[in-house]
């Protein structure tokens, strides 16, 4: 059976247009346009499909990186935890420390709180052992110079303290020590050190009995001398040697045996010795008694025209003349005001 589109489209049905109505459309149109729509239709399907397909592969990069990056942020935050829980827990740690120090502290304050006066009283009763201590060194031995150091390291120790109770007694101490300031110098280190250099050398002291007088010198011959003369020039000089005459403008020097010279020097030195302990207590009469008895002792038993015996009575006269009757301050302000301190301690105590 024929098709009527294809009777249609032969050349034998067609009839021709009628004069005034426009020519119908060729047939290279019909054909052609479905085509090109087909093809447009088609290159628009395809890049649909590269788009869809290309922005499916950036999505995916898109995806993958959002998924690394979470990944990277979750391990950041999760390294952040825990770091967040070690600052916690080292937190908890240093609080603690902290609560602990405080506690310790605060105990260490009210130790100190209750052993401060405890501090002050004993800081007052080495004060006061100081001073007695200086006082006793006055009285006894008359040593300025130890008590002068005493009293300066006592006001050392109150100095070291800062305590404004403290001011009036280191007045007081500060007034003594200007008042044995104040006292004549004596030198008993360098007159003790004189003394014993005297004291050693009395064993080299030659005695009196030991003196002798310088042997005459030989006279010469004459050349022309006889022989007989001669002889008798020589028996008189022997004679000579053996008798000796001598014009003494002193007593005669007393004879002793050895132990009695051993025993004499022996108790010279004890009488030095005695007026250098004299000279550490400022004993002076004592201390020129016993000056005198030895000066004594070397002018009767020693050879006074011999140098270290002269050197000696020298030594033992200048010592004589030095004067020690100074009358020395005593410390009674500055023991008394210690001792008000401590009376006031103990009445704020009893209360």
């Amino acid at each position: 059976m024929p098709d009527p589109q294809d009777e249609a489209r032969s050349p034998s049905a067609v009839v021709p247009a009628p004069e005034g109505e426009p020519a119908p459309p060729r047939r290279w149109l019909r054909v052609v346009l479905p085509a090109v729509l087909a093809v447009a239709i088609a290159a628009a399907w395809i890049d649909a499909r590269n788009r869809d397909h290309q922005l499916r592969l950036e999505v995916a990069q898109h995806l993958a990186q959002v998924e690394t990056t979470s990944k990277l942020t979750q391990e950041t935050v999760k390294a952040a935890q825990d770091s967040l829980r070690d600052a916690q827990a080292k937190i908890a740690l240093l609080e603690n420390r902290l609560g602990e120090s405080q506690t310790q502290q605060a105990a260490l304050e009210a130790l100190y709180r209750e052993l401060a006066p405890s501090r002050d009283e004993w800081a007052l009763t080495e004060v006061e052992q100081v001073l007695l201590l200086a006082s006793q060194q006055l009285q006894l031995a008359g040593n300025v110079s130890g008590a002068l150091a005493a009293l300066q390291v006592a006001d050392a120790k109150l100095q070291r303290l800062d305590r404004p109770q403290f001011v009036p007694l280191r007045r007081a101490i500060g007034r003594d020590m200007d008042r044995l300031k104040a006292v004549p110098f004596v030198d008993v280190p360098g007159l003790s050190l004189r003394l014993d250099q005297a004291i050693a050398a009395v064993d080299a002291l030659p005695l009196a009995l030991e003196e002798r007088l310088p042997a005459p010198g030989p006279s010469a011959p004459p050349q022309d001398e006889s022989t007989w003369r001669r002889f008798l020039r020589e028996a008189w000089q022997d004679l000579r040697q053996l008798v000796r005459i001598e014009n003494l403008d002193r007593p005669e020097a007393p004879l002793l045996t050895p132990p009695q010279q051993f025993f004499l020097r022996e108790n010279l030195k004890l009488r030095l010795l005695a007026a250098r302990f004299d000279l550490l207590f400022r004993d002076q009469a004592n201390f020129r008694s016993d000056l005198a008895a030895g000066d004594v002792w070397l002018k009767k038993y020693f050879d006074t025209r011999s140098k270290p015996v002269q050197s000696l009575q020298t030594l033992l006269k200048e010592l004589r003349a030095t004067e020690m009757s100074i009358e020395l301050p005593g410390l009674a302000g500055s023991l008394d005001a210690v001792r008000v301190l401590q009376l006031q301690r103990e009445k704020r105590s009893a209360r």
